[in-house]
């Protein structure tokens, strides 16, 4: 989860000043960027660096990525109009960086590299909102009481967002996740109907690309079955549900693999306490098929590289023991 960011001094100095949407547009350096966690630990996959907000930013929405706020949206979308005015994504010509950059990747990368996009809700939330909310009031407003606007806006983000992900995957990403990272704001039946249908139709578009994909929410413990139900060959797990647990909610290891879900916070711990949670994390999986040891949510960008690196050779030492 974000292997490279803010807590890599190597990034921060190639990056300097120049904006994250900035940076996705240089091909050698999202082909940089993405190396560098490579170059300090064995991790078993690359992730590309890129940022949910490209695909809107390439057909015209007016999107800026505030330091120490996140993404910000001006104006916000509203009304109808403002959802017409969202075109589609048209990948070579919108975004032939990011397509070059991936190329490249793939003719030095040992390891699978892994795409992304943003999931239909949580994207509809920044451009609805203008930026990240606690509460996502303006968009549960717009949920519930504009339903032809939320249909029209869920419909247009469905296609932008399948048609980013396949293109990353025929330029050659060899798995793609999907981040719902704000969907945990809402009630079970709320997601059933207003939601879920949008991304089951993402999943089962990609799944023409014919690569294993990864489903992500934060503070969705509740919905873990339904997000199965989305779709999704592995379900991610954020560090607020217990790791058996939710795996045994969203249908146990015969159904789906899981992703998850060491707390970012415990890195910034002694390493004694870091490895405790760790090894809470690999005890929970039972050394079963499926798992994917990560964190559950982002690295944060006071983490000491050491304590990472520390981690992965952990994990990989202890899972070795584990029978196949």
């Amino acid at each position: 989860m974000r292997q490279a960011g803010r807590y890599l001094p190597e990034y921060r100095e190639v990056r300097g000043d120049r904006d994250i949407l900035e940076t996705c547009k240089d091909a050698e350096l999202v082909v940089e960027i993405t190396l560098q966690p490579l170059r300090r630990m064995p991790v078993d996959a690359a992730i590309l660096f890129s940022d949910i907000m490209v695909p809107l930013a390439a057909i015209g929405v007016p999107v800026r990525i505030e330091p120490g706020r996140g993404p910000v949206v001006t104006p916000p979308i509203r009304t109808m109009a403002d959802v017409e005015r969202l075109r589609p994504l048209e990948p070579e010509s919108d975004v032939p960086e990011m397509l070059e950059a991936i190329a490249l990747l793939r003719a030095e990368l040992e390891v699978p590299l892994i795409g992304f996009a943003g999931a239909p809700f949580t994207l509809a939330s920044y451009l609805i909102e203008g930026g990240p909310s606690k509460n996502h009031e303006r968009t549960k407003a717009l949920l519930f009481g504009e339903p032809a606007i939320w249909e029209a806006l869920m419909r247009r983000l469905t296609d932008i967002v399948s048609v980013h992900l396949l293109a990353q995957a025929r330029a050659g990403a060899q798995v793609l996740q999907v981040f719902d990272s704000w969907v945990g704001a809402l009630h079970p039946d709320v997601y059933r109907r207003a939601v879920q249908p949008y991304v089951r139709e993402v999943f089962q578009r990609v799944r023409a690309a014919e690569v294993p994909t990864i489903h992500f929410g934060v503070g969705t413990g509740e919905l873990l079955p339904l997000m199965v139900e989305g779709g999704g060959d592995a379900i991610g797990i954020d560090f607020k549900t217990p790791l058996d647990a939710g795996w045994s909610r969203a249908g146990g290891p015969a159904v789906c693999a899981v992703q998850g879900n060491l707390d970012p916070a415990a890195l910034l711990a002694l390493w004694e306490a870091t490895e405790g949670e760790v090894r809470a994390v690999l005890a929970a999986a039972e050394g079963r098929d499926g798992h994917i040891f990560n964190l559950g949510h982002g690295v944060l960008p006071e983490t000491d590289v050491a304590q990472l690196q520390r981690v992965v050779d952990l994990v990989h030492t202890e899972t070795e023991r584990v029978p196949q």
